[in-house]
């Protein structure tokens, strides 16, 4: 055993969860049982609305170990692995400079191209403070991935579970299927399994000796896990829970009594600018968060932003925005359903029993919202609707509320320089020569007009088609691609732009191929646009490939002429991140019925 700590500096150990909403009783979730973390709760404050930047974890911890927002630094996508600026480094760098022993144990999963390997003393399943040298100060993180997604992968059977599928309680947006009862229930019981071993690492701090000298921080990675809350951007898959304990000795530097609560908005981004910040590291000026506590607190943030980008092998674009009331959710792409197939998510029982509802006609109308294209916009009372159902953003009394917050939205987007708006074959190009975060400020990027375009495209309003047709002839490709989005929006009321999208055909991006393809299967050329699709696959992008996936997926057996080119994608070994195989393999399973 290390000799206790004799410096300053706190120490500080970071329990971390995966996938889980506050299902915590101190919360006042009633149907979990987390006496460990309830416990925490009463030692320590707990935050009642911390906030992941994006609803998944590889994009989420990018947040956590830069100390950046992913759409700004180019890591938005699901293990994209974009290269990132040289002066961006992992924030336990400068706790190591500063004389800290970092240990993580033991999951990293940054979504970056390279890993910065000597920001931690250990990293790896046996990494621990105990290992320090007498008296240094330590950061060490233990993550537990008990309550993650792949919990649900095998079944456990009824009578073996702690928690009664008959009792458990479902959200409004979920069907009463038979295996939905029972994953939320297995869930229930993985949540109660994360609780103790939250309570575990607790003891070992408690025996150590190192209690009376450590913050302790308990908090989740995203929101989840079943349908509809991981990779969604609603409370389900943003809202985490966080508890914070500090000893009497660091006791001035908490936001409240032991036991209390505080409403303060916090995010990811906000994480490591707090860490340095109770260190006494001075905070670095590139990152944009919030510190919360220590010597370099800053006001309270107004609004915590988050971002979809690429699920797996989906496309899809959302940003939002929540304040202390209210979340705001801009659907940049509402042409595709929220449904999307994933071959991960569909894993869970649940979900293949949702779908066959849905299939049935057995669903009511706020269980059916998820297999359906989505509004441009959405705006929830959280307050009064916290399964986020009742979209308020076409209600009048509403007005004033909705427009702030696109605003705030629109904002910040631009003033971040979000690079999401990208189209992803194209990322894969340009980070070849250039980090996203450095092109974005080289002068080549114009992102107000890319957004404003992205913002007109998205809205489907047919008194926009002349607009979207000089968009279509534009000199930059980002907004020829969003144009050609926009059409595909606009569906039918996109004919007099056919023309215009015949010749993107013939276009210099493959990703603007792709988007005018799409377009024109909606305005009676199919077959021009899966010839167009066919010839993508045969490129060496693999993002241009799952784009192309994705609209033949859609065109179902009307795209039977691609599947020699699509069963030519799948080849070689499936990997953690063949998202163009997975696409692929979907499209010839249901082709051949399975």
């Amino acid at each position: 055993m290390a000799k206790a700590q004799t410096s300053d500096k706190p120490n500080i150990l970071w329990i971390v969860s995966e996938d889980n909403s506050p299902f915590i009783g101190a919360y006042g979730d009633t149907f979990a049982t987390t006496p460990n973390i309830d416990k925490l709760a009463t030692q320590g404050v707990l935050y009642t609305n911390a906030f992941a930047t994006a609803p998944v974890c590889a994009p989420s911890r990018s947040t956590l170990i830069t100390g950046m927002y992913p759409p700004s630094l180019g890591t938005e996508n699901m293990r994209s692995t974009y290269p990132i600026p040289d002066f961006v480094k992992f924030y336990p760098k400068y706790l190591r400079e500063a004389g800290y022993y970092t240990s993580n144990n033991v999951k990293k999963d940054y979504n970056v191209d390279q890993d910065q390997e000597d920001a931690w003393d250990e990293s790896s399943n046996s990494a621990t403070y105990t290992k320090r040298k007498p008296g240094q100060p330590f950061f060490a993180i233990f993550n537990t991935t008990i309550s993650h997604e792949s919990c649900l992968h095998t079944f456990i059977p009824n009578d073996k579970l702690r928690h009664d599928p008959a009792k458990v309680p479902i959200p409004p947006y979920h069907p009463n299927t038979p295996e939905m009862r029972h994953d939320w229930a297995q869930y229930y019981d993985k949540v109660e399994d994360m609780d103790t071993f939250v309570g575990k690492v607790l003891a070992d701090l408690e025996a150590s000796g190192e209690a009376e000298n450590t913050i302790v921080f308990y908090y989740s990675d995203h929101g989840g896990v079943l349908g509809r809350s991981k990779r969604f951007m609603y409370e389900s898959g943003l809202h985490i829970p966080m508890v914070i304990r500090f000893p009497k000795k660091y006791a001035h530097l908490a936001p409240g009594q032991p036991g209390t609560k505080t409403d303060r908005i916090v995010t990811f981004l906000d994480f490591a600018p707090t860490l340095l910040s109770l260190a006494g590291v001075p905070i670095p000026d590139y990152m944009p968060g919030k510190a919360f506590l220590g010597t370099q607190n800053t006001p309270e943030r107004q609004y915590a932003h988050a971002f979809r980008g690429r699920m797996d092998e989906r496309i899809d674009l959302v940003r939002s925005v929540r304040d202390k009331k209210y979340r705001y959710i801009r659907n940049y792409m509402p042409h595709k359903i929220y449904g999307q197939y994933l071959e991960y998510l569909w894993k869970a029982p649940s979900m293949g029993s949702w779908e066959a509802a849905y299939k049935a006609g057995t669903l009511n109308d706020v269980q059916k919202k998820f297999w359906e294209t989505k509004p441009v916009e959405e705006l929830f009372d959280v307050d009064a609707d916290p399964h986020n159902v009742n979209n308020l953003a076409g209600d009048p009394k509403y007005a004033a509320i909705l427009k702030r917050m696109r605003q705030a939205n629109h904002d910040y987007v631009i003033d971040s320089k979000d690079v999401g708006f990208l189209p992803e074959a194209m990322m894969e190009e340009i980070s070849g020569i250039i980090p996203l975060y450095d092109y974005a400020r080289s002068g080549h990027y114009e992102v107000k007009k890319v957004v404003e375009t992205a913002e007109l495209a998205s809205q489907g309003d047919p008194k926009n088609v002349e607009k979207m047709m000089k968009m279509l002839k534009d000199k930059d490709p980002i907004i020829r691609y969003w144009a050609a989005t926009g059409c595909t929006i606009l569906g039918h009321h996109a004919t007099p732009a056919k023309y215009d999208l015949l010749s993107l055909l013939s276009d210099k991006e493959v990703s603007v191929r792709i988007a005018a393809a799409e377009a024109l299967t909606k305005l009676g050329e199919k077959q021009k646009a899966v010839d167009a699709l066919i010839d993508a696959l045969k490129q060496g992008n693999q993002m241009a490939r799952v784009q192309a996936l994705s609209v033949l997926d859609q065109l179902g057996d009307e795209a039977r002429k691609a599947y020699p080119a699509v069963k030519a994608v799948i080849v070689g070994e499936k990997v953690d991140g063949s998202y163009d195989i997975r696409a692929a393999e979907r499209i010839i399973a249901k082709a051949e019925g399975k």
